[in-house]
């Protein structure tokens, strides 16, 4: 995990949020998602206290609102499903609009899409101010089995390798004029997906090897030490710590 490795969805900057050790963004996320689940649905202004915080820490971290908003499309699966529950679910029913939504369902929608957007919301802050090599660091810091953290470091470095592989297989159909229009071509498709996994699993085979041949004992030697002190902490702990407070209003109030 020594070799730096950038991706979409992180936004380079110098921010106090960038500057934080990543285990200690990752708990707080993780922390802040736990209690806007925990949070009852019927009460919607703590909702809107959480969205408040997360712009808060969106200005902090210098991301513009376009930039948080365009990410924010990855949750379009999960609010098509939530549009859907008013009209299937059970229970009383209400006409709004001419239309007859169940109650139940009205309620579950708000639930799904709430909290769903404010954890993707919350994620995709994480991922624009913490680099993929920082979160592997994080999540190894916070004593995550080492094995899926090995695991998520070589998807992280052979990716893109993965993917180049594919876009050279589709060009070379091209080339011999191949062109997929319809279900007597899948089969072609499947060959090169076969063709694609055995390429892969030969490759890890290699590096494996390669390793092993390095003294890899089935761990990875840790390179960057990552520590925080207490005061990082604390600052990290402002979000969550924040939106506890707003949960227990909402349980009271």
């Amino acid at each position: 995990m020594g070799a730096g490795h950038a991706h979409k969805l992180y936004r380079h900057g110098h921010s106090p949020v960038h500057a934080l050790p990543p285990h200690t963004k990752i708990a707080a996320v993780l922390a802040f998602v736990v209690v806007v689940v925990s949070t009852p649905r019927e009460a919607m202004w703590a909702f809107a206290v959480y969205a408040g915080l997360l712009a808060l820490v969106a200005h902090t971290a210098r991301v513009p609102a376009g930039f948080l908003l365009e990410r924010l499309l990855i949750e379009v699966p999960f609010v098509a499903f939530a549009v859907l529950l008013p009209f299937v679910a059970e229970g009383e029913r209400i006409d709004v609009l001419g239309l007859s939504l169940s109650v139940n369902g009205l309620w579950g929608a708000w639930n799904v899409l709430a909290k769903g957007t404010l954890g993707v919301a919350a994620s995709v802050l994480l991922a624009s101010t913490t680099e993929l090599r920082e979160l592997l660091l994080g999540l190894q810091r916070l004593r995550l089995p080492p094995l899926l953290v090995q695991i998520a470091s070589f998807m992280v470095r052979y990716g893109d390798v993965i993917t180049d592989e594919l876009r050279r297989m589709r060009i070379a159909r091209e080339s011999r004029g191949f062109e997929a229009r319809g279900v007597r071509h899948w089969g072609v498709l499947a060959k090169s997906a076969g063709a694609l996994f055995i390429r892969s699993y030969e490759r890890g085979e290699r590096v494996h090897l390669a390793m092993v041949s390095r003294g890899y004992a089935g761990s990875m030697p840790v390179i960057d030490e990552v520590t925080a002190s207490r005061a990082q902490w604390s600052y990290a702990s402002l979000l969550p710590g924040a939106a506890l407070a707003v949960c227990l209003l909402g349980w009271i109030l």
